[in-house]
C-alpha cells in the first residue's frame, strides 16, 4: 500500500476547529451532535428526513462527482493538462475552479492497461469533497477500510469489478494532509465524443477505483 497515513490528529497541537484535524473520538461526538440537531429538525417540522436524504443523495451522486468528471474529461482530451494533472493535481484541479477545503493537496493516480489504482483511508474517512462531493457510507466503513488493504481484488470483485492477474492494483490511502483521486481509463470508441459527453460517463466510484468507465453500451 502507498503513502503513509499522517493524519492530522497525529500532530502536535492541531487546530480543532477543521475536520482534517478532528481524532476519530471528535468525528464520532461531531457526527452525534449532528444527528441531534437533524432529530430537533425534523421533531420541530422544520424538516423531512426525505427531504435531507435526498440532499445528501444529490451532493454524494452528482454535484460532487460532476466536479471530479470534468476534470477526469479535460485529461482525456487535453494530454498538456493531463501531465499537469498527474504532476501537480491540486493546481491542475484548480484550473478548473475546484479546491478548498478537504481537496488543499491532492494526487492524482493514474490507471492504465496493466495497473489499476484504488483508493482507501484506512483511519477515518479523508476525501476530497471538491472533486467527489460527499464519501459514500461504505467508504467509511470499517469493513472496506480494513479489506480493500488485504484483499483489494476481493473488495473489487464485490463491486463487480474483475481484473486479469496481470493487472497489478495499487492501494492509495489518503490522510488529511494528501488526497487522492483516481484518473480512470478512457473507455475505447469514445473518440469522437466531446468533452461534456465524456465527462457524462465519469462516475464517483470509477473516480474511487471501485469501477470503471464504460459507454452506456459496455452497461447493458
Amino acid at each position: 500500500m502507498n503513502s503513509e497515513h499522517g493524519h492530522g490528529h497525529h500532530r502536535a497541537g492541531p487546530d480543532p476547529r477543521t475536520e482534517s484535524h478532528l481524532t476519530p473520538e471528535q468525528t464520532q461526538a461531531l457526527e452525534a451532535r449532528v444527528q441531534a440537531l437533524e432529530a430537533v429538525l425534523v421533531a420541530k417540522g422544520f424538516v423531512s428526513p426525505a427531504t435531507l436524504d435526498a440532499l445528501a443523495s444529490l451532493y454524494e451522486h452528482d454535484i460532487g462527482p460532476m466536479n471530479g468528471a470534468k476534470v477526469v474529461a479535460r485529461a482525456w482530451v487535453d494530454p498538456a493538462y493531463k501531465q499537469r494533472l498527474l504532476t501537480d493535481a491540486t493546481a491542475a484541479i484548480a484550473e478548473l475552479g475546484f479546491g478548498g477545503l478537504q481537496g488543499e493537496h491532492m494526487v492524482v493516480v493514474e490507471n492504465t492497461p496493466t495497473v489499476h489504482n484504488v483508493v482507501v483511508c484506512t483511519l477515518c474517512s479523508c476525501y476530497p469533497w471538491p472533486v467527489l462531493g460527499l464519501p459514500p457510507t461504505w467508504y467509511k466503513s470499517a469493513a472496506y477500510r480494513s479489506r480493500v488493504v488485504i484483499d483489494p481484488r476481493g473488495v473489487l470483485r464485490e463491486f463487480g469489478l474483475e481484473l486479469p492477474e496481470s493487472v497489478e492494483v495499487r492501494v492509495w490511502d489518503s490522510s488529511a494532509e494528501l488526497r487522492y483521486m483516481v484518473l480512470p481509463e478512457r473507455p475505447a470508441g469514445t473518440e469522437g465524443m466531446s468533452e461534456a459527453e465524456l465527462a457524462a460517463l465519469v462516475t464517483r466510484d470509477a473516480m474511487i477505483g471501485v469501477a470503471k468507465v464504460c459507454v452506456k453500451s459496455d452497461r447493458a
